[in-house]
């Protein structure tokens, strides 16, 4: 998670610009677009915070705390509103992830070697398996994701009309930038990356 300097700031510049973009989606759409947007825009910030290189900016002990109680009550949030669409699952397995980073990084092994830039997550360690396991969903969501993006953005370029009634040929989509669906699903693409690429460390 804390890697280089400089990886770790374009990551953290990466999340940062997809959290404000989600956050620019929560002003349109419907109330269950606006609240996937939300959680969508708190991991995305989340995840930019996290990926400040400690050897520049090292947190205090208690902020992992602050990370693991934010992250757990998002991602009962999510399980609860996992009943009316299946895409909060995905918020539950990213807020757990979450969960897990900042308990790692908690750690006795992390808090020895903090602010040693790729050497505190490699300290922090974490359980081999459990880690393994969601780099193989945020590999196979990746790739999912990637695989989905390219005909949305292909049908957004070409400015054909949306099956139901929607964009006309050339014009823009319905609330702008905020509304273009090939950007949200880019977002998704980008966080998860991103969410790999902080596993990958441990």
């Amino acid at each position: 998670m804390h890697g280089p300097a400089l990886s770790g700031w374009l990551l953290m510049a990466l999340c940062a610009l997809t959290g404000a973009y989600c956050l620019l989606r929560t002003r349109t759409g419907t109330g269950e677009e606006r609240r996937t947007a939300r959680a969508e825009a708190l991991m995305g910030f989340g995840m930019a915070a996290m990926a400040v290189p400690a050897a520049v900016v090292a947190p205090p002990a208690w902020a992992w705390a602050v990370y693991a109680a934010l992250f757990g009550a998002a991602a009962l949030r999510a399980l609860w509103f996992s009943r009316r669409s299946g895409h909060h699952l995905h918020h539950l397995v990213g807020s757990s992830a979450m969960v897990y980073m900042a308990v790692a990084m908690a750690g006795p092994g992390a808090t020895a070697h903090g602010g040693h830039g790729s050497h505190t997550m490699a300290a922090a360690g974490g359980v081999p398996l459990l880690t393994g396991l969601l780099l193989a969903y945020y590999a196979a969501y990746v790739l999912r994701s990637g695989a989905r993006l390219i005909p949305v953005a292909a049908t957004a370029s070409g400015g054909g009309a949306v099956a139901g009634g929607g964009v006309a040929a050339g014009g823009p989509a319905p609330g702008g930038w905020a509304a273009r669906p090939e950007l949200a699903l880019a977002c998704r693409l980008t966080m998860g990356i991103s969410m790999f690429a902080m596993l990958l460390t441990m």
